[in-house]
């Protein structure tokens, strides 16, 4: 090894390290996030869903001018096309936030971590039907494992999970769009936040109006989290970013089942039903995930062995 490569070493685990425990902190974020919700679990998921949008266009912009990223929004804005598209995604993530706050507020923090773990294979299935990839058979059994995990819940408790399902359909919608958008995380979101804005601004203002707002009520302890609102919702993303620009895309597909992990935790703390058919259907998934994550690992290591040769 060069003496160049001998200092080089050290930073380049210092920037690995960095974008570990950025990873680990969104995760975790997101995962502990129904803790939130059922603090303010009073409030509707709508009035909720408001205060998340428009408290993050503040806290937001402070980031990205600490982040010297201006220039980055001003170009995109400039762009009928990333506007477009961000709009687009905007309708998409509000309404994953607004089942998920819903699903929480209403004791089915389960559902929604069935969600999460099914994101991934549906990323899968969704290149299939929309980008017209080919799946590799380990893929495919990944695939198929996970869809019969969800048809024996369907069947079993005799309710199809429309909320694990549309959160998964959602998340895996927006972050279509924003592959597609060339525009970055922070940025992205602050336009998305900023083209939603007006519309929360406008329900608030008519909740207060009719008197039915718990924003501006008594309880000063209430509005205070309702304000956080915003930065609970903008950290994670500011801590994924960072994890995103210093990982590989396979250490942050492991990362990824931490939030879903803690949720499911916490569904079965709070005391959700938890029946052999909910048993079948998890273990089906972590199966399908386990299958997946090792034929990720496989294609990595053959896809950096390919480049060496």
């Amino acid at each position: 090894m060069t003496a160049a490569e001998t200092h080089k070493a050290p930073a380049y685990d210092m920037h690995i390290r960095t974008g570990l425990i950025a990873g680990v902190i969104a995760y975790s974020l997101w995962g502990v996030f129904p803790v939130y919700l059922k603090a303010v679990a009073d409030v509707s998921a709508l009035e909720i869903l408001a205060h998340r949008i428009l408290w993050s266009v503040p806290f937001g912009a402070v980031i990205i001018a600490l982040r010297k990223q201006w220039g980055e929004v001003f170009a995109a804005i400039k762009s009928p096309r990333v506007v477009g598209l961000l709009a687009i995604s905007a309708i998409a993530i509000s309404s994953n936030w607004l089942i998920y706050v819903w699903s929480v507020i209403h004791d089915r923090v389960l559902e929604a971590s069935l969600g999460y773990y099914i994101n991934p294979l549906m990323y899968v299935a969704a290149g299939v039907f929309v980008l017209g990839e080919r799946l590799r058979r380990t893929q495919i059994i990944a695939v198929a494992l996970a869809a019969l995990g969800v048809l024996v819940l369907t069947f079993g408790a005799g309710v199809f999970p429309w909320v694990s399902v549309s959160l998964a359909v959602l998340f895996t919608a927006y972050g279509y769009l924003r592959k597609i958008a060339p525009v970055g995380a922070m940025p992205g979101l602050f336009i998305e936040t900023a083209l939603l804005s007006p519309i929360a601004l406008a329900y608030l203002i008519w909740l207060i109006g009719a008197g039915t707002a718990v924003f501006t009520g008594d309880s000063a302890a209430m509005n205070v989290l309702l304000v956080l609102a915003g930065p609970v919702t903008v950290v994670p993303l500011v801590m994924f970013a960072l994890a995103a620009r210093r990982l590989r895309l396979s250490t942050l597909g492991f990362l990824q089942y931490i939030g879903p992990t803690l949720q499911f935790a916490l569904g079965i703390f709070y005391g959700e039903a938890f029946t052999p058919y909910h048993a079948v259907c998890f273990g089906l998934i972590w199966t399908a995930l386990a299958i997946f994550s090792l034929d990720a690992v496989r294609a990595n290591r053959a896809e950096r062995l390919r480049k060496a040769a």
